[in-house]
């Protein structure tokens, strides 16, 4: 995927109105660290993250220590339970069978027994601990066990930590490249507070409908109905991680914005940025209902990538809804609408009618950018820094 013509971004071809697209949210010359954009920072978080958990994977001698493994699969033929042991013990790293991969990582096994039989397998991978903290899984962030049946999950952080991990630097790579080409348009028409917001809400919402088929599958699966399409039949212990969910949320906001803007796909053949995100959408339609039990076609990855297309289909709609997003934070947050922190005499922080941002937002959306009046753009400016 790449851009044919990067001007539709400032003035030519843009919107679906009469043209006027949307400027790029780049440095300001001089500036420094100040003018990175939010774009530019969340790039920055996610290749540093990256780099520091590459030097923190265990290897060698570490891999003896059974903390540097991560439960990422369990099968079991009957409930687990206090009558159930593991081999090797859990105080014993589990058994190295495959490895290494890309990366350097390995997979292990622990056998569950029964008495003497056998009941079942847990599968682990080694992981630094900034990975092991962060990654998502039903498990995880809903409810699960281990391989010695104790209960887990309720860790909720999960569904913001995942969304700065990536398996490979390929993975970091067409994530970034596709949040760096889309992600300034989105930005500077949402301004930074709430582009965050929307970004980190379709990664939300992609883990959230990960879950909902994740979390439906295995309860029809008790049933034998394991084999329903769209419903996710992977183990609840599966890692889900990558950018790619707020990026889906991301590339639909685009196509809203700017539909007829051309982009290279496999940076060869052109096509419409709409025809391109419905065909990615279409593809990861496909993947659920054929080949969600292929566990080479990254169905649960394809799942995210539709709850944060969703996501971004919706907010890019409604952007009204995005200002709360950090509200919580209260006096913390100098751009919070709570009362507290309101400077009614102030003109930086006085609280911008929502209404009027959104008729603003629509009629760049309908006439191009070039239609704002001298009132209107400076109103805009200032929902910028919110």
């Amino acid at each position: 995927m790449g851009i044919y013509d990067r001007d539709w971004v400032q003035n030519r071809g843009g919107s679906r109105g009469t043209g006027g697209g949307f400027p790029t949210g780049g440095r300001v010359p001089g500036q420094g660290l100040r003018s990175l954009s939010v774009t530019h920072w969340l790039i920055i978080a996610c290749a540093l993250i990256y780099f520091v958990e590459g030097f923190a994977r265990p290897a060698g001698e570490q891999l003896k220590n059974p903390s540097s493994w991560t439960l990422v699969s369990l099968e079991h033929s009957q409930r687990l339970g206090g009558s159930l042991r593991v081999d090797p013990p859990p105080n014993q790293a589990p058994r190295v069978v495959a490895g290494p991969f890309t990366g350097g990582g390995y997979l292990a096994v622990r056998e569950i027994f029964s008495g003497d039989s056998k009941v079942g397998e847990a599968e682990y991978m080694n992981m630094a601990p900034i990975k092991r903290l962060g990654y998502f899984s039903t498990s995880n962030a809903l409810i699960g066990s281990n391989a010695e049946g104790d209960l887990v999950g309720g860790q909720f952080w999960r569904f913001i930590s995942f969304q700065f991990l990536h398996g490979d630097f390929t993975h970091l790579l067409v994530n970034m490249f596709g949040l760096w080409i889309f992600g300034p348009m989105v930005e500077r028409y949402l301004g930074g507070k709430r582009y965050l917001a929307f970004y980190l809400l379709c990664g939300i919402f992609g883990a959230l409908f990960y879950l909902l088929l994740n979390a439906a599958g295995a309860a029809l699966a008790i049933f034998g109905l394991d084999t329903v399409p769209f419903l996710l039949v992977n183990n609840a212990h599966r890692p889900l991680i990558g950018a790619s969910a707020g990026v889906f949320g991301v590339l639909l906001a685009g196509a809203y914005l700017a539909p007829n803007s051309t982009v290279l796909l496999f940076f060869l053949i052109p096509m419409r940025l709409a025809t391109l995100c419905w065909g990615l959408i279409g593809f990861s339609v496909f993947v659920l209902l054929f080949q969600n039990d292929n566990p080479n076609a990254n169905a649960g990855g394809e799942a995210a990538h539709l709850g944060g297309a969703l996501a971004g289909f919706y907010f890019i709609r409604h952007p009204h809804h995005l200002h709360g997003f950090f509200n919580l934070l209260g006096r913390v947050d100098p751009t919070s609408t709570s009362a507290k922190v309101r400077r009614v005499g102030s003109r930086r922080n006085r609280a911008v009618d929502d209404a009027e941002i959104d008729r603003i937002l629509a009629k760049i959306h309908k006439k191009g950018l070039h239609s704002l009046n001298a009132k209107e753009k400076k109103l805009l400016r200032e929902c910028s820094k919110r």
